[in-house]
């Protein structure tokens, strides 16, 4: 006898379009991926934050709003140049949905 359970309802992607959120949860969590892994390299490499911010020719109150997993408000071409400053490249694909 099989201990699983056939799922109930539809899946998680499902719930959240039902919900209205998929958009921004989907948002939040790159943004989270991404912060945590500039912050990741910038730890590794010892690069304080005054120094990064020196690299990416914007002040340290702006890396703090780029770290920030919670602020969705950052551009592309500044997250690009918070890659950079950690010696990394920021990679956009499209994919199918």
């Amino acid at each position: 006898m099989n201990d699983l359970q056939p799922s109930v309802g539809g899946s998680l992607e499902d719930f959240l379009d039902e919900i209205g959120e998929r958009e921004e949860i989907y948002g939040e969590a790159i943004k989270r991926v991404l912060t945590w892994q500039i912050e990741a390299a910038r730890k590794k490499q010892s690069i304080s934050k005054s120094d990064m911010a020196t690299r990416m020719g914007t002040s340290r109150t702006q890396v703090d709003r780029v770290l920030d997993p919670q602020n969705l408000a950052v551009s592309l071409d500044t997250l690009d140049r918070a890659a950079r400053s950690v010696g990394k490249r920021l990679k956009i694909e499209l994919i199918d949905a």
